[in-house]
């Protein structure tokens, strides 16, 4: 990783940065950045920016056959700076120019809500694997139990994963006495990876949402939870990605990842290069984006209902 990439996985690991607060996407068809989720309140949101919205220019500079890292490291960019995206917008025939101060970020981790009928059904969004994911995900859940709910959702959609001890608190939160992960080295050796702590939630019905972007950490967690039979799985095959990695940070700040070993899921089911099957499946296509719709979280509600009622 260059040293710029370098900079870019840190920050993500640490959970805050200089920006202008959005989750991004690379659009493959038009070669450019596209807004994936502009955080409320952040600079990105107050400018106007809103999902779906097309980068196609940092200060005149365009972004168009670049790459996603490249252009990231345009946006970021010390606190009380100010730039200009040229930003197009769906149904829009010509770009606009649109200044953003950037700020300190704090990037969202967590995100709940209560779902169903009789909003009786827990919903827990994690959306990195950072150094604070597991303490959150367990005080998010012990809040959520504290009004009794009938079924849980975890929504490891789009999360591309972070940190492995962070993975196995995240496991513990909802799984007793169970291994979580094996971990198989190039000499044979294996390594073991079990729950430590006390589970919060263990035994109401469960639905875990994952899709393509679910990588690595999120796949730890979810073949946990499929293989210990503690939760379905709901959405689309997982990214594949099951090789760990030591980092090691050269003398210019860049850092080179050495492959060391491969995860497997507790039933030792590979994950590097296959991803995780999902137990239901139910596509989330471009035209359900455009048009605000949520199957993917629908069906969940509703199977989970469907059980609570017998």
């Amino acid at each position: 990783m260059t040293p710029a990439e370098a900079d870019f996985f840190r920050t993500s690991i640490q959970g805050s940065f200089e920006g202008i607060g959005a989750r991004v996407e690379w659009d493959e068809t038009v070669e450019t950045l596209r807004i994936s989720e502009p955080f409320e309140n952040q600079p990105a949101w107050q400018a106007g920016l809103r999902r779906g919205d097309l980068v196609l220019a940092v200060d005149g500079e365009s972004l168009q056959g670049t790459s996603l890292n490249e252009a990231v490291a345009k946006i970021r960019g010390p606190k009380g700076t100010t730039i200009v995206l040229s930003v197009l917008s769906e149904g829009s025939a010509d770009p606009r120019d649109v200044p953003v101060t950037r700020d300190l970020i704090e990037t969202p981790t967590i995100a709940t809500d209560s779902l169903g009928q009789d909003q009786q059904i827990a919903y827990v969004k994690l959306t990195t694997f950072n150094q604070n994911a597991g303490q959150l995900v367990r005080q998010a859940v012990e809040e959520a139990m504290k009004h009794e709910p009938t079924a849980l959702i975890l929504d490891l959609r789009g999360n591309t994963g972070g940190l492995l001890r962070e993975a196995i608190k995240v496991a513990n939160v909802f799984v007793e006495e169970s291994t979580i992960l094996l971990e198989r080295f190039n000499d044979g050796r294996v390594e073991r990876y079990a729950t430590t702590t006390q589970a919060v939630a263990k035994n109401i019905p469960m639905i875990v949402l994952v899709n393509e972007g679910s990588a690595s950490a999120s796949e730890i967690v979810a073949g946990a939870l499929q293989d210990t039979g503690r939760a379905q799985l709901l959405g689309v095959t997982t990214f594949g990605k099951g090789s760990v990695q030591l980092p090691h940070t050269l003398s210019n700040g860049a850092i080179m990842r050495v492959t060391v070993a491969r995860w497997f899921t507790p039933n030792d089911r590979t994950i590097e290069g296959t991803g995780l099957a999902p137990d239901i499946v139910i596509e989330l296509t471009d035209e359900d984006r455009e048009h605000g719709a949520d199957p993917q979280l629908t069906a969940a509600v509703d199977l989970l209902e469907q059980q609570i009622g017998q």
